[in-house]
């Protein structure tokens, strides 16, 4: 297949996973795994669970910076930002009518009852996409018992980071204890911790909101609820953007397909106007990709490297840990009565039994079973 014909199939696949990609980061990452490891077969389950982890060391939006991952490693560096473009723009798109809707109307429309459903959904499609990469990344039982440590550390709130590299390091220690043989390890650091601590700027030209979101998407870790944290700090302590309207914010990120980030495209929208929008969007998700245009190169290389293979094997399982445990508490917030009971159990039986099922029918079956079942 020519490379051109290459570009094609990525276009074709991200804007189409932009669509219906519901649920969040690990709905969207057990998504990517049907597509381009069981269905298309660009990947091996092996470096698939790679770039999990790679993606997890770096900060930004995790199932973004896939996308770009597998677009880099199907076509170059113009599949790098194909990919990550088709797969950031359909929900820029529809944040962006929700955002022009909120600001003529002052409210959003009513989905919730379409959400009901598709909730329990997404949740049988994380199950599915968990299991193989469960089953792969569990090659020894040291591994068994970090990604066990893993999850009890998850969920009960522990800081993903700190698990995701503590998990790494901990591998290390064990291969040195068991293996006194000295190896040259290969210098790699993962990027700092850092927090803002800057005096976040009063002024909302384009130019400093600009500089707020570049900011934010060079130093963010964690889930969007993160994200929402730092901009509680940066936008609405200082008077920029009503409480209200950042609660509305999450609400469409929620709601809508794709990643969280998002969210940005409708808070710009509030405070510039279009071009606020704009500038917000390419701020937030342009260290992404330039994260991953530097760091996927050295995936590969920490492979072959024999004592990275170990570090990485570690936050392989500790990635697949915390998805599980992210999986676990959608389960709490969301299966709550036998409506939602219903949904996740056809559900899951339909992902396990029809694994060749794309995954985009199990969420609009959930959306339209549980509209029909919140009028009974």
């Amino acid at each position: 297949m020519n490379n051109n014909q290459n570009l094609k199939e990525i276009a074709k696949l991200f804007l189409r996973l932009g669509v219906t990609a519901f649920g969040g980061p690990a709905a969207h990452i057990a998504m990517m795994q049907e597509e381009v490891v069981v269905k298309r077969k660009w990947l091996s389950e092996q470096h698939f669970l790679d770039l999990i982890g790679a993606t997890n060391l770096i900060p930004g939006p995790n199932s973004t910076e896939m996308a770009i991952h597998i677009g880099h490693e199907k076509g170059g560096w113009k599949g790098l930002i194909i990919a990550g473009l088709c797969f950031i723009l359909p929900a820029v798109f529809i944040t962006g009518i929700f955002a022009w809707l909120y600001k003529e109307y002052g409210h959003l429309p009513e989905v919730q009852p379409f959400i009901y459903g598709i909730k329990p959904a997404i949740i049988a499609i994380i199950l599915g996409a968990v299991f193989p990469l469960a089953k792969k990344s569990m090659k020894s039982i040291e591994l068994v018992i970090i990604g066990l440590i893993v999850l009890i550390g998850s969920m009960i709130g522990s800081n993903e980071i700190y698990l995701m590299f503590g998990a790494g390091f901990f591998a290390l220690f064990l291969s040195y204890w068991q293996n006194s043989k000295s190896n040259k390890l290969n210098v790699f650091l993962p990027l700092a911790f850092l927090q803002i601590n800057d005096q976040t700027m009063l002024s909302t030209s384009n130019g400093k909101l600009f500089l707020i979101f570049l900011k934010i998407g060079a130093i963010l870790y964690g889930s969007g609820y993160v994200l929402f944290a730092f901009l509680d700090s940066e936008l609405v302590s200082t008077g920029i953007l009503t409480r209200q309207q950042l609660i509305d914010a999450i609400a469409v990120g929620q709601f809508t397909p794709g990643p969280v980030f998002s969210s940005v495209t409708f808070i710009g929208y509030q405070i510039n106007g279009l071009t606020g929008a704009i500038v917000s969007t390419v701020a937030i998700f342009l260290p992404s990709f330039v994260f991953v245009a530097l760091l996927n190169p050295l995936v590969k290389k920490m492979r072959d490297s024999e004592l990275f293979s170990v570090f990485l094997d570690a936050v392989n399982v500790a990635s697949v840990a915390i998805i599980t445990a992210v999986c676990f508490d959608m389960g709490k917030d969301t299966i709550t009565d036998w409506r939602t009971i219903l949904i996740a159990v056809l559900s899951i039986s339909i992902t396990f039994g029809y694994k060749k099922m794309n995954s985009v029918f199990v969420v609009l079956g959930g959306s339209i079973i549980g509209y029909l079942l919140t009028l009974i």
